[in-house]
């Protein structure tokens, strides 16, 4: 025997796909300004900074990609037929996120990883008799 399944009404529905919407446009003027403000940082004088400036580019991309993904799920359950549906979408979500966390901490940790290096090389060549 099978439930009866729950239909979200059409008004619900399109108000939940403008909200998702006009939040992913505020997000993407966030992110926006947030790239500016990164693109602007002077690092000439500071070497150090150049890499910190690359990490924290490359971390503000995987958190727009995450936020992407997050998105794209709210409309996709915005638009799901059935709760069976909705479990599935936040089951595939649940596996892709959890994978592109274990590869964006993987890539994130080896940039810190030569960044460190880099300072450390810089501080030794400083630190060296002439």
């Amino acid at each position: 025997m099978t439930s009866p399944s729950y239909q979200i009404p059409t008004e619900v529905r399109e108000f939940a796909e403008k909200s998702v919407e006009q939040a992913r446009k505020a997000f993407e003027g966030f992110s926006g300004a947030a790239q500016k403000a990164i693109a602007a940082v002077d690092t000439s004088a500071i070497p150090a900074a150049a890499g910190a400036k690359v990490v924290g580019a490359t971390a503000l991309g995987y958190a727009e990609a995450n936020v992407k993904a997050a998105f794209d799920l709210a409309t996709k359950l915005v638009q799901a037929k059935d709760v069976e549906e909705v479990l599935t979408l936040q089951t595939e979500f649940a596996k892709s996120q959890f994978a592109a966390f274990q590869e964006q901490t993987k890539e994130l940790g080896a940039a810190f990883q030569e960044q460190t290096k880099e300072i450390g090389a810089a501080f030794t060549k400083a630190a060296s008799p002439k």
